[in-house]
């Protein structure tokens, strides 16, 4: 093992100032991504400063029913929380899907939206990857890419960001609230990663030192739902996911948020699928037309195309049945 040094930071902003004096640091919460990468021999880190207990583990009311997740909560704390299973079940249908209930009662609101691609080529050092070593070229593009990006690839990466929780954060329109040497900042959970371009080696937005403090959700919109295609049921990245949230009054979509996972390079909020819904029929035709909408970007691989087909029918079977829910709550 390589050495690195240990700090225990006591308040977000002692986080950001250990942070700064410190080069080569590391923010460290739950570990659950961060240290078996370390042990891969991927990440290094000259000092970890651990924030797993700053007091940001509080989840929150906010006005008009929206709320406040602190960036420290456990995945299974927040999945079983009774706000988010009444008012966000695609947020707990999310998590719950995502891992083990080991690893969720150890990982973080935070930890989870920063956790890095499960690219067989990224976590193996003895193989270039252009995301760990840039300019060492992609060999996933003509390799094993099954598993990889559909969307918003390119020359230099097709990796997909593997979280559950994030897709359904951004079908929430969820912000994202940091805390950096320059300030409090936030960005639509949308915005926070990044497509990979000519720079796969950065994921987010985030700038040196920031440490994410806390994810707000908006008040709920309407019903929502999670689904998830896996090549197993148990402890598997996503294929493809869908994310949904759907407000149909008098058989009429009035407004909508979709998310696709296991696509690209970040969760896929699809803004095409929901201009074409916005003011639609809430009927399975109208959900096909707004899901290839969307789906038409995609350039496949060799090896997934059938990842469209997949996310397509996904996209209208979430819907639909959000339709068929809202229906029956009306008659």
């Amino acid at each position: 093992m390589k050495p690195f040094a240990y700090v225990r930071a006591h308040s977000p902003a002692e986080a950001v100032q250990e942070y700064a004096a410190r080069p080569g640091a590391r923010f460290l919460a739950g570990g659950t991504n961060l240290i078996d990468l370390m042990k891969l021999g991927v990440e290094s880190a000259q000092t970890l400063i651990d924030v797993s207990r700053l007091p940001l583990d509080r989840v929150e009311s906010g006005p008009g029913g929206a709320l406040r997740i602190g960036a420290a909560v456990r995945n299974s704390d927040l999945a079983a929380h009774p706000a988010v299973r009444e008012r966000y079940p695609v947020l707990s249908q999310a998590l719950l899907a995502g891992a083990s209930g080991q690893l969720r009662n150890v990982a973080t609101t935070a930890g989870n939206l920063m956790q890095r691609t499960r690219c067989l080529y990224f976590q193996d050092p003895g193989k270039p990857c252009n995301k760990r070593l840039p300019g060492s070229g992609c060999p996933a593009i003509e390799g094993v890419h099954r598993d990889l990006a559909v969307l918003g690839h390119s020359e230099a990466c097709v990796a997909t960001h593997p979280s559950d929780m994030a897709v359904a954060l951004a079908a929430l329109g969820a912000t994202v609230h940091l805390l950096g040497p320059d300030g409090e900042r936030a960005l639509p959970v949308a915005d926070f990663h990044r497509l990979p371009g000519e720079r796969p080696e950065r994921d987010t937005e985030l700038r040196p030192g920031e440490l994410i403090t806390a994810v707000e959700l908006p008040p709920p919109m309407g019903p929502s739902l999670y689904r998830k295609a896996r090549d197993r049921a148990s402890y598997a990245f996503a294929l493809a996911s869908v994310a949904a949230v759907l407000d149909v009054r008098d058989g009429v979509v009035h407004d909508v948020g979709l998310a696709f996972g296991g696509l690209a390079h970040r969760p896929w909020r699809a803004g095409a699928a929901e201009t074409v819904l916005l003011g639609a029929p809430a009927t399975p035709a109208a959900f096909a037309q707004a899901a290839d909408a969307e789906l038409v970007h995609a350039r496949p691989l060799r090896d997934n195309a059938f990842k469209v087909q997949l996310a397509r029918n996904l996209a209208v079977d979430v819907l639909s049945a959000l339709a068929a829910r809202a229906a029956g709550a009306a008659a």
